[in-house]
């Protein structure tokens, strides 16, 4: 079921009554621990009981929010207004061919559209007319048109593309119920048919070997982990394929791509904490796949390869492989293992090291344990570029034919680094550091760490549009919070840099309108928590009056025991005055080394433009700060997640910045469950709360190893099946567990206030079943809680949710509109909320 602004009325004759779920108890026993849960009998997903409900709570939700139908019209016609809804990529190089996107106004999906390559040399990409007719370019092809595929579904997503080498066969699968389960099929691009092969219901990521004749892909076990890789070959029925490698430990998933060189099948078997790479050269794709380096328990790595060109002894070139490990180091380091002499099997830590982490605060940092990761760390080994980085982590490294880009974080941004080949090979041969230098957009090449003090924006910055070896140049995607993403291209040897394309955005915008901070937060524990902040120049007074902007060091610290302040929306509380704050939105994720780095979005300008504080902090169990900061926030040291989030909360509101009456926070998935975390533990600093596809009923779900993917979210959350303190500890947060009633309320925070809540979900999700938001959203509407609590659920998509860039923008439009009906309630109608 979808909502849009037409199927609402304005001015409903009557207030709805809230949805009443009826209650059965289903006892669960655990470590001497019993918990009767109401509402298990919801995971019945085809019980007519469960249908009912969900449409229940979807009536409930439509009515109760349809005097937000005019606001939901007003945000949508503002995204529109300012999307190039006509539009096309920068053409890519790929063999023989330039590859490019182009998107139709009206159309919901792309199209995926060629050109022959003029030459051997042509490595300038054609400029085309974003406003041409698709296909009517001399010799432009469409191979592949979203829209005409979609037809026909409700939902729509591709989950592979992938070329033959000569550019003729196209392996492609799609998804048409959100389930992340898609169908394979090969089509001959000189005619536009498919062929007779059909593989059904396989993971993502499938693999066309590049002479067109094999098809490499991952299917499921029971509880949707993806776990074996069969080969295919093209022509031939489905039933004569092979299983060709499969992994029995239910921790790990299994992935598969092609080498950079193209010249080997690699899989991939990794779990949240342990990784191995198994290769087969495709001189015999129907060999056996060799490991790389064996596996070792708690040892994360991954390979690339490729070549050095003259760097052997006698001017020969040299087959290397790229290995990024942390075997000796916890924050990750990347050897460069010469080939030429020895076949795999290899080692971790055999080879030349180019660079290393930070093992400042990591669980495995030895000595360096205790240090703070925000340290700054200094390497003798490392290039001059990584000298005094805070929180750094190596992220890898890939070798072009006339260029070396090292990617890595420091500072709790994402950085690059690029060095020309010629020079790396000199730097090899000598033993030093290599001379890379940092890519900073708008100033070159920087042979020095650059810090972005004084900067005005905080940006992030990764090579992007780099599938070739032989490119001569290298492109990078440049964006921040208040400037449009940027496609650059630059020559590594002279460091000239040429503007490919910058996103553009239609109407009055204008970038320095917008301003952009990232600052510290002091939290309980002494940790600092970088935060990032963002608002239209002249809508948030205290901030301008601050006047600073761009990176920051001002350190504000968070209020001691927050969980204890008065909600100032109550009669009674008088120790807790406004300070004239702005209404803000505060979103978060804090989970599997995630993080939530800066990025445009034209959908955050409605907020902005009505005066709402957007604030990111950067909690623990992301990885902003590098491994350490990941660590410190997973396992029996996830409670630092919510922490953090409610200590920003309380220092953004203490400093004046933001209101309490109006503030908003929003998380998914992991960061639903942060939502349902921070509802629970500080309710007092929330108007409101958006939580999307949340992962409120924790415990339960990571107590059945038979639910999807459960036994590998072992490494992430702990295994409470097994081991009783893991279980307490996860019942001590798991939302759903936790809801209070409002005398508890009252005797642990000082005010029975409880934040409105907006929920998200999709019955076909496959990461966050329904059922866990379903039986939150029952729970919070018991009158003993007295939550004003709304779900929406979607009765066709999956975990990402609807498809199609129209209907995305319908909802976010809807979820915008209810933020903003509490953040800026003067734009909205006012009207009663419940009625019991």
């Amino acid at each position: 079921m979808s909502f849009s602004a037409s199927d609402c009325n304005d001015s409903p004759d009557t207030i709805p009554t809230v949805p009443r779920a009826f209650a059965e108890a289903t006892r669960r026993s655990f470590h001497g621990d019993l918990f009767e849960d109401p509402y298990e009998w919801m995971r019945q997903k085809e019980d007519p009981r469960t249908r009912q409900y969900v449409e229940q709570e979807n009536q409930y939700c439509q009515e109760r929010l349809s005097h937000l139908a005019g606001l939901r019209r007003t945000l949508l016609d503002e995204f529109k207004a300012r999307v190039q809804e006509t539009d096309m990529s920068v053409p890519t190089r790929i063999q023989g061919y330039w590859y490019f996107g182009r998107t139709l106004e009206g159309s919901q999906y792309g199209l995926q559209c060629r050109l022959p390559v003029r030459g051997d040399d042509d490595w300038d990409p054609p400029l085309i007319d974003k406003g041409s007719a698709p296909g009517s370019l001399p010799g432009e092809e469409i191979i592949f048109d979203a829209n005409k595929e979609s037809q026909g579904h409700d939902f729509f997503a591709l989950g592979c593309l992938d070329l033959s080498r000569d550019g003729r066969w196209m392996l492609y699968g799609l998804d048409t119920s959100g389930n992340e389960r898609y169908d394979l099929r090969i089509r001959d691009l000189s005619t536009g048919k498919d062929l007779p092969d059909r593989i059904d219901q396989v993971s993502s990521g499938a693999v066309l070997t590049p002479d067109g004749k094999w098809v490499f892909y991952t299917t499921v076990d029971q509880a949707w982990r993806p776990c074996a890789v069969w080969r295919h070959q093209v022509g031939q029925p489905r039933d004569e394929d092979v299983r060709v490698f499969e992994e029995p430990d239910q921790r790990f998933w299994v992935g598969l791509g092609l080498s950079f060189d193209e010249a080997s099948l690699m899989i991939g078997s990794s779990s949240k904490t342990t990784s191995e790479v198994l290769m087969l050269s495709l001189e015999d794709p129907t060999g056996d796949f060799v490991p790389f380096i064996p596996r070792q328990d708690g040892v994360e790595y991954d390979v690339s390869l490729s070549r050095l060109e003259g760097a052997g002894p006698d001017g020969e070139d040299l087959p290397v492989a790229v290995v990024y490990h942390n075997v000796l180091n916890p924050n990750f380091q990347v050897d460069l293992i010469d080939m030429s002499r020895t076949k795999p099997p290899y080692h971790l830590g055999q080879g030349v090291c180019i660079a290393q982490g930070s093992p400042y605060g990591c669980e495995q940092g030895g000595a360096d344990a205790g240090q703070s990761p925000d340290t700054p760390y200094r390497n003798p080994a490392n290039p001059a570029i990584l000298q005094g980085a805070r929180g750094l982590g190596i992220e890898g490294m890939g070798i072009h034919r006339s260029f070396v880009v090292m990617t890595y974080r420091a500072d709790s941004l994402p950085r690059l680094a690029v060095i020309p080949k010629e020079e790396a090979i000199e730097d090899l041969r000598a033993g030093r550091p290599w001379r890379f230098r940092q890519v900073v957009p708008g100033q070159g090449l920087l042979d020095h760490a650059d810090r972005g003090s004084g900067q005005g924006r905080v940006y992030s910055i990764a090579s992007s549009d780099n599938p070739s070896y032989e490119a001569p140049t290298m492109r990078y995607i440049f964006s921040s919070y208040t400037v449009p993403s940027e496609l650059h291209e630059m020559d590594p040897a002279t460091g000239a840099d040429r503007l490919l394309k910058r996103a553009e955005v239609l109407g009055d915008f204008d970038p320095d309108r917008y301003a952009e901070r990232r600052l510290w937060v002091d939290v309980r524990d002494g940790a600092r928590v970088p935060v990032s902040l963002v608002w239209r120049r002249g809508m948030v007074p205290a901030l301008d009056a601050d006047g600073r902007t761009g990176l920051d060091d001002e350190v504000i610290p968070a209020p001691s025991d927050p969980g204890r302040l008065p909600w100032p929306g109550d009669e009674a509380s008088t120790s807790r005055s406004l300070q004239g704050g702005s209404p803000m939105f505060i979103t978060g994720y804090g989970a599997y080394e995630i993080s939530s780095d800066p990025g445009f979005s034209t959908g955050r300008l409605s907020l902005l433009d009505r005066g709402v504080l957007y604030a990111v902090p950067h909690v623990r169990g992301g990885g902003e700060m590098g491994r350490a900061w990941y660590e410190q926030g997973r396992r029996l040291q996830k409670r630092h997640t919510f922490e953090d989030f409610i200590d920003v909360t309380a220092a953004l509101q203490a400093k004046g910045w933001a209101d309490p009456l109006h503030t908003v926070a929003n998380g998914g998935s992991a960061g639903g469950l942060l939502m349902g975390a921070v509802a629970n533990m500080a309710p007092q600093l929330y108007a409101g709360i958006e939580a999307d596809v949340p992962f409120v009923d924790a415990l339960t779900s990571i107590l059945d190893p038979d639910l999807p993917l459960t036994v590998t979210e072992w490494d992430e959350w702990g295994d409470p099946l097994h081991d009783p303190e893991v279980y307490r500890y996860m019942k001590s947060y798991s939302p759903y567990e936790n809801v209070q009633n409002a005398d508890e309320r009252i005797r642990d925070h000082g005010t029975g206030h409880f934040p409105a809540i907006l929920i998200t979900t999709s019955m076909n999700d496959t990461r966050v079943l329904y059922v866990e938001p379903l039986k939150w959203v029952a729970r919070l509407q018991e009158p003993r809680v007295g939550a004003d609590a709304l779900i929406k659920v979607e009765v066709e998509a999956g975990h990402g949710g609807i498809s199609g860039r129209y209907r995305q923008w319908e909802e976010l439009a809807f979820e915008n509109a209810w933020c903003l009906s509490i953040m800026v309630p003067d734009q909205t109608p006012v009207r009663d909320s419940v009625s019991s």
